[in-house]
């Protein structure tokens, strides 16, 4: 279905990038602390639904380009891998800050939610560029494109569920630890690096 060894580098690199603060994380930890995890769970479900659709526009798309112009998609897969160690270096050189506004509305409705949620995961084209360039490579037209996908986008809202949850609940303690130090610091290091190694992976690999 899908090859195990190149599954056991999606999914610490993908976690680890899903763990450093960005928007979706930052949007968890706010409402989080200003409306409780509970009801921050309906902007978790848009946004996972939003990064699902992403996820699957991306290789479909990308997919369609494997199959119809092979030499393209080699070429793909340089500016993919080439793209990535970007990421990465920048990341490396984040000075790691973080702003949080804790002033969110009490009131606001589950579907305002869901639609925040899901607006923040689509509309950021960040997101499309690294599902682009990450997705594609651990895809093999050797077997079904679909149940590689599927297990793909499940290892993906699994991590991101995860991390948004872990950024709801932890609230003022979870603030106050990526405040601290260099610590938003070594975690952009840490995600930058696997970013760069997958990157030379998909390269060479």
């Amino acid at each position: 279905m899908i090859d195990v060894a190149a599954l056991a580098v999606f999914i610490p690199t993908f976690f680890f990038v899903s763990i450093t603060p960005g928007m979706c994380m930052t949007l968890a930890m706010t409402l989080g602390m200003s409306i409780g995890v509970r009801r921050t769970l309906w902007m978790m479900i848009g946004e996972l639904l939003g990064v699902a659709t992403v996820a699957v526009a991306a290789v479909l798309g990308v997919a369609s380009v494997m199959l119809n112009y092979p030499d393209a998609f080699a070429i793909l897969k340089w500016v993919g891998g080439g793209y990535l160690i970007y990421i990465g270096v920048n990341m490396w050189r984040a000075k790691g800050k973080m702003s949080i506004n804790t002033q969110s509305p009490s009131d606001v409705s589950r579907q305002s939610l869901f639609t925040q949620g899901f607006i923040t995961a689509i509309a950021n084209p960040k997101g499309w560029a690294f599902m682009i360039s990450l997705l594609p490579p651990f895809i093999s037209v050797q077997h079904g494109v679909a149940p590689q996908l599927l297990v793909l986008v499940l290892v993906i809202m699994v991590s991101e569920f995860v991390c948004m949850l872990a950024y709801a609940t932890g609230g003022k303690s979870l603030r106050l630890f990526l405040a601290r130090g260099d610590n938003i610091k070594w975690m952009n290091r840490i995600a930058g690096s696997l970013m760069g190694l997958v990157g030379i992976w998909l390269i060479f690999g």
